[in-house]
């Protein structure tokens, strides 16, 4: 049977999904290619020349070996090198602890000497007083601190706090150079001092120190001097006067409740007591360098 011929069925190849990150075509290519393909081939080369890191030729073999022997050589030199400094840097040190404590003892022979010197000096002071005035060059003698003196009066200890220690936290008390606010300080014990001479003290010391016109409480670092001598605490100060008095006008003053507020804010210890007879030594020494009598007469009442 005849007719037209029939056309082959198209068959169309069906289209292929879509990929879902398509969109994402830069990220995918760093993903997919994430080593560099100049490293890549030279990770190859190597891996297929089985190279393992170490030198191949005899050349830099040798190479190798002369620099492992120097290193060794260097580190055993200095090390022999250390060994026989050792011996020689013992005995410098040695020596500068010698010499220190030869030093140590001189200075501590010195002040000795010069302690001698004072006292020697105080002495004779007074036995020229004694010979000079009478009873006003007694009176002179105990007003200058140049004698010893006794009688009643009051006794104050001032103390650390208990848990003073190294280390403020920016309070007002450490600017004066001090780290420790439970300290006692050179100028708490001044306001002591002049506090207790305001409240009518006849003669003061402290830690067996006698305090004249000419004395002068200062710090050095953390520690208190008085007339360039080192204190300890606890403070002892003892004033002779009248001493119940004395106590309590030393107390209501100014200076007293000064003390009293270190007690209460920084733990710095206080106590004072009413003593029948103190003790107080002479002033080491008591030297007037500028100062001299005057010689004019008053012209008081005089036409």
């Amino acid at each position: 049977m005849c007719g037209m011929p029939q056309q082959p069925p198209i068959r169309s190849t069906p289209a292929r999904p879509r990929r879902p990150d398509a969109s994402m075509s830069l990220l995918t290519n760093v993903m997919d290619h994430s080593l560099d393909d100049g490293y890549a081939e030279a990770a190859e080369r190597k891996k297929a020349a089985g190279a393992s890191g170490m030198p191949r030729t005899l050349r830099a073999k040798l190479g190798l070996a002369a620099g492992l022997v120097l290193a060794a050589l260097v580190v055993t030199v200095g090390a022999a090198q250390a060994r026989v400094a050792a011996p020689v840097v013992a005995k410098e040190r040695e020596e500068l602890v010698d010499r220190i404590g030869r030093e140590t003892e001189a200075a501590d022979e010195l002040e000795d000497s010069v302690d001698e010197l004072r006292a020697d000096v105080s002495a004779r002071q007074r036995e020229a007083l004694k010979h000079s005035g009478g009873s006003a060059s007694d009176l002179v003698g105990i007003l200058s601190g140049a004698v010893a003196v006794h009688g009643p009066g009051v006794k104050l200890v001032v103390n650390d706090a208990k848990e003073a220690a190294s280390g403020g936290d920016g309070d007002p008390r450490e600017t004066s150079g001090f780290s420790d606010t439970g300290r006692v300080r050179d100028r708490d014990m001044q306001r002591v001092v002049n506090g207790l001479w305001e409240s009518g003290a006849e003669a003061v010391s402290i830690n067996g120190q006698r305090l004249t016109a000419l004395s002068a409480i200062r710090a050095a670092g953390d520690a208190i001097l008085v007339d360039n001598k080192p204190l300890v605490p606890p403070y002892t100060v003892l004033a002779v006067g009248d001493g119940q008095r004395l106590s309590t006008r030393f107390q209501d003053s100014a200076d007293g409740l000064y003390l009293n507020a270190l007690q209460e804010s920084y733990g710095v210890r206080t106590g004072i007591s009413v003593e029948d007879d103190l003790r107080l030594p002479a002033a080491p020494s008591v030297t007037v360098r500028t100062a001299q009598p005057s010689t004019e007469k008053s012209e008081k009442g005089t036409s």
